[in-house]
């Protein structure tokens, strides 16, 4: 056997090594291109940037209120966004997550929902909203994984329908949040920390338990590095995909409360350009846009920049147009980056490409044993069958 055959560590089915060659005196990846190094660039580029505002705006950055701003605002798109890293590390994207939240809003302040709420209680209205959502998202997934439609298309077809249906329900009219213990709880704070601060750090938390920690997570990771070496090695692609589009459904029906309790409103003009906020979040936090790699904690730190930076623009008194440019740049920077990091030049590759056509790699970003491709040994993911007449 050759020394580039790739081994299965620990007699693990479905769990691929690096290939061989690959030893202590080979040349690996700098720290920087590791999540661990990507995480820590991310944390000097917001403590630039905090900088950067306290010297142009002075107090009015540092004033506590303004900070609380800057939370407020990045928890409802920060927990889209997370939904949103889910999807994209799968080999995924959904355009559709502000359209989704805007119908989720309407349909939970709809008379007939909250006059049920009134009867019962303002949890019905929570539950209305992430019903919502989960159904969109599951739409999502089965047109994807099922009616093998790009995802690109679907997203888009489902945001123009999620939008149109909510102008229909609410009569292109704004509906007003009656129940005040439902605003009560939704615009307090605890120990002085607003309470949609709060919820966005359980999401936070919650994902990266979920993404780092479990099969789901692992699973994740595989699909999106390589969906046939993952299904050659067990894993029901087209399922896990429909979960993926169901987890961001359900994210977005979590916004979807928020931003009711935020504004006391529910409107089909709720979410507007979140998908592009989102999307630029998670790639400004070091995910991969073909999928493979992504982190819960860069997306974190990548929504917080995004709306630091506005703030910071805010304050400095830049118009919107000039706001929109800066921003289009930084993501484009930002692509360009997380390529040369990736993969040593600025073009796309997925992890584990340029490896030896016998083995694939564990991903970087990834929990340990994730698939990032297939090997060509007998009986191995992407390999022949034992026996097989080679063709």
């Amino acid at each position: 056997m050759s020394s580039s055959t790739t081994a299965t560590t620990g007699g693990s089915p479905g769990v691929i090594a690096a290939p061989a060659g690959h030893g202590r005196g080979d040349r690996g990846p700098g720290l920087m291109s590791g999540p661990v190094g990507r995480n820590l660039g991310l944390v000097v580029a917001l403590v630039i940037l905090c900088i950067v505002g306290l010297i142009t705006a002075g107090d009015r950055f540092a004033d506590v209120d303004n900070v609380l701003t800057i939370l407020r605002g990045a928890s409802i798109v920060g927990v889209v966004s997370i939904g949103m890293t889910f999807v994209i590390i799968g080999g995924g994207i959904d355009l559709s997550v502000g359209a989704i939240a805007a119908l989720s809003s309407v349909w939970a302040t709809t008379l007939a929902t909250q006059q049920l709420a009134e009867d019962v209680h303002w949890i019905v209205m929570v539950v209305t909203a992430l019903v919502v959502g989960a159904v969109a998202g599951l739409v999502n997934g089965v047109v994807i994984a099922y009616g093998k439609l790009a995802a690109f298309i679907a997203t888009l077809a489902m945001l123009t329908a999620a939008r149109g249906l909510a102008e229909i329900l609410a009569n292109r009219r704004t509906q007003i949040v009656r129940d005040t213990a439902f605003l009560d709880f939704f615009s307090g704070d605890v120990l002085g920390i607003p309470t949609l601060v709060i919820i966005f750090a359980l999401v936070s938390v919650a994902g990266w338990v979920l993404l780092n920690r479990t099969t789901f997570g692992r699973r994740t990771f595989a699909v999106g590095g390589n969906a046939e070496a993952a299904r050659l090695a067990g894993i029901r692609v087209q399922r896990h995909t429909v979960k993926l589009y169901v987890l961001s459904g359900i994210t977005c029906g979590i916004a979807a409360v928020m931003i009711m309790g935020r504004t006391t409103t529910g409107s089909s003009t709720h979410g507007t350009l979140w998908e592009l906020e989102a999307i630029a979040a998670v790639v400004i936090g070091g995910t991969l846009l073909i999928g493979g790699r992504g982190t819960i904690v860069g997306t974190v730190l990548g929504v917080i920049i995004f709306f630091t930076l506005g703030n910071v623009f805010t304050l400095n008194d830049l118009s919107s147009s000039a706001q929109a440019v800066a921003r289009g740049v930084i993501i484009v920077a930002a692509v360009l980056l997380q390529q040369r990091l990736a993969t040593g030049s600025f073009t796309f590759r997925r992890p584990g490409d340029g490896a030896s056509s016998s083995g694939g790699a564990v991903l970087q970003g990834s929990p340990a044993g994730a698939v990032s491709g297939g090997t060509s040994d007998p009986g191995g993911p992407g390999g022949a069958r034992p026996g097989a007449t080679p063709t």
